[in-house]
């Protein structure tokens, strides 16, 4: 295990995020579903990347890693295809393959580690069996699968997850015949399957979405191509919620027209009273507010940063599929901030967070999370004391070079190996 130790400083400075981890694991699918070699760049590996790879390998698929591009060969996918899928801890991963492994008939295995074993797939062994696709599991990981995906009409609950969403959006083009997702609930996170449509579109494949139900055509090819990854602004948030709260960060590469939802980060800042750019916000008097993290829970925990050290209350509703995240997020924040000073209380689908104007400073628990981590660390800056993270490792899930990054900026993140 690590921790970071980091002495509180105002980050100052320009910083490029990260690729977009979100379109990077769909174009790595959509490139292992297309004929011949597709050169995914910018690419950044981490350990979700390495199990959306390893995913699209066991089907098949050729990948290679240089440094900083990956090129997937899909001729050979549903060719030799392996009896296992480890998914690590990617959640994404997990959801998105389930139905791709099942366009070709064969008898896969998948297992993970961390909380993935406990994270729901419940709506996929209830509409994958009716569509010719036997699933045996107790409940969770390991999760076995046997029989070829059939084409049809598919209900699925729109409130869990989005990500069945985009798995069955990614198979169902391959089958025969046409196909219709119709949602039995309200959609939530719809920034990710817009998302999904959009990288699909680039690899030739047409999704028509009418009346909140999807249509797929059957007989569709992928077809190989030069895939851009643009910025994530899920990482970028929280540069953003930084600047909300008094750096000078200037965030290079985010493209303001993106399908990725989060970037909504910069509208919840300008809400608390930040002055935004597209590149950034810069500190305003910043006040509490409600928010309805619906469709944009991964930036509670930087949003929650923010809220801390707000003038008033912020009330954060819709939140409650964060407590089958890598961590139960709404607890693992409130406590994280808890320790450091701030006044954090959990509900049900949320928190409620009474703003101080500083933190104290302490020790605060991870929670093996990554985004609890950085948004700790974000936090930390307006602490009159040192702040130390337990559990910083898991920031290799997603952003390796995150405390390189902060500390680039100004930042005195020093991160020790225990042993």
């Amino acid at each position: 295990m690590s921790r970071a130790v980091i002495t509180p400083r105002i980050l100052k400075g320009s910083i490029t995020p990260p690729p977009s981890k979100s379109a990077a694991h769909r174009a790595i699918i959509c490139a292992a579903l297309a004929v011949g070699r597709t050169e995914i760049a910018p690419f950044v590996m981490s350990d979700d990347m390495k199990a959306t790879i390893g995913a699209v390998e066991a089907l098949g698929a050729r990948v290679t890693v240089s440094e900083n591009r990956i090129t997937v060969d899909g001729s050979n996918t549903f060719r030799t295809i392996k009896p296992k899928i480890d998914c690590l801890e990617s959640g994404s991963t997990l959801r998105f393959m389930i139905p791709v492994a099942a366009v070709s008939g064969s008898e896969i295995t998948f297992t993970g580690k961390g909380r993935l074993p406990e994270r729901p797939i419940g709506p996929y062994l209830e509409c994958l069996p009716k569509a010719g696709v036997s699933c045996e599991t107790e409940g969770g990981l390991p999760l076995k699968i046997s029989g070829k995906l059939q084409s049809g009409e598919f209900s699925l609950p729109g409130n869990i997850s989005s990500q069945f969403i985009t798995g069955l959006l990614l198979a169902l083009p391959l089958l025969p015949g046409d196909s219709v997702i119709k949602l039995t609930t309200p959609l939530e996170s719809s920034g990710y399957v817009d998302l999904t449509i959009d990288v699909m579109e680039r690899f030739g494949v047409e999704i028509e979405c009418r009346n909140g139900s999807y249509f797929v055509k059957g007989n569709q090819k992928y077809t190989a191509c030069n895939f851009q990854t643009e910025a994530d602004w899920s990482q970028a948030a929280f540069w953003i919620a930084a600047g909300a709260l008094g750096a000078d960060i200037s965030c290079n590469g985010l493209n303001p027209d993106s399908k990725q939802g989060d970037k909504a980060m910069l509208d919840v800042m300008a809400k608390f009273g930040a002055k935004v750019t597209p590149k950034g916000a810069r500190s305003g008097i910043l006040s509490g507010c409600e928010i309805d993290a619906s469709q944009i829970p991964d930036l509670v925990p930087p949003i929650a940063a923010v809220a801390a050290l707000s003038k008033g209350t912020t009330v954060i509703r819709g939140a409650q599929r964060l407590r089958i995240k890598e961590s139960d997020r709404l607890e693992c924040i409130a406590k994280g901030l808890s320790a450091l000073g701030a006044n954090v209380e959990v509900t049900a689908d949320g928190l409620i967070i009474k703003g101080v104007d500083e933190l104290r400073g302490g020790t605060a628990d991870g929670c093996n999370d990554h985004r609890i981590v950085m948004a700790l660390a974000i936090a930390a800056m307006r602490s009159r004391g040192q702040v130390i993270i337990n559990g910083c490792e898991c920031i290799n899930k997603s952003y390796p070079d995150f405390f390189k990054d902060y500390n680039s900026l100004g930042g005195s993140a020093y991160v020790v190996n225990d042993r």
